[in-house]
């Protein structure tokens, strides 16, 4: 399953309508958390953002095979959940409360990038995955992303090669965009840390 974290979301969404179960399990692994936020945000209720997402994940497989497989998967699961939480909206009582709920739902959805939650939330689940880092390399890793010092500053600092300290960045980077996914990579971790 190891390698599975290492693939690209295009690689998974490929993998995926291929059968492979292995890819639909790093895939939920991989975006459930971010999406569970989005969902629970905009229902304000926790059990019916749960069941938004098993309904989600099951559809997913059963459709497996109309996931374009060099889409771009986090848009497509995004766009999957605002349907969702929209249907949701659609079935519930018509009341003011519910219609305005569903206004205010479409409002706040038009200053959303690429589907994306808010950027608090994103830069907290960034943070987490930093925390999770090895210590030495989170270490280096916030001397260089958040304190903004050289590579050569920090082996000075820490009393390590410039080598280890540029591996050890890469590394981190890479780790990260891994468990972030590309696009959250690109648009929340260079913004806020690079």
């Amino acid at each position: 399953m190891g390698v599975y974290r290492s693939y690209s979301d295009s690689e998974l969404a490929y993998l995926l309508t291929q059968g492979d179960e292995l890819a639909f399990t790093e895939i939920y692994n991989r975006f459930y958390g971010l999406l569970f936020i989005h969902a629970s945000r905009r229902l304000n209720d926790e059990e019916e953002a749960k069941d938004v997402l098993h309904q989600l994940f099951e559809s997913l497989w059963v459709k497996r095979m109309q996931v374009a497989p060099d889409g771009n998967l986090s848009a497509y699961l995004y766009t999957a959940v605002r349907n969702r939480v929209l249907d949701v909206f659609a079935h519930q009582k018509v009341e003011n409360r519910y219609v305005d709920s569903l206004q205010d739902y479409i409002d706040q959805d038009h200053v959303l990038t690429d589907y994306m939650v808010r950027e608090k939330q994103m830069a907290r689940l960034i943070e987490q995955e930093i925390d999770a880092l090895p210590p030495k390399m989170r270490e280096i890793f916030i001397l260089s992303r958040k304190e903004n010092k050289s590579h050569k500053e920090i082996a000075m600092e820490l009393g390590l090669s410039e080598l280890t300290v540029k591996t050890q960045v890469k590394k981190a980077l890479r780790i990260l965009k891994s468990r972030l996914g590309l696009v959250i990579y690109v648009a929340f971790l260079f913004k806020n840390y690079h």
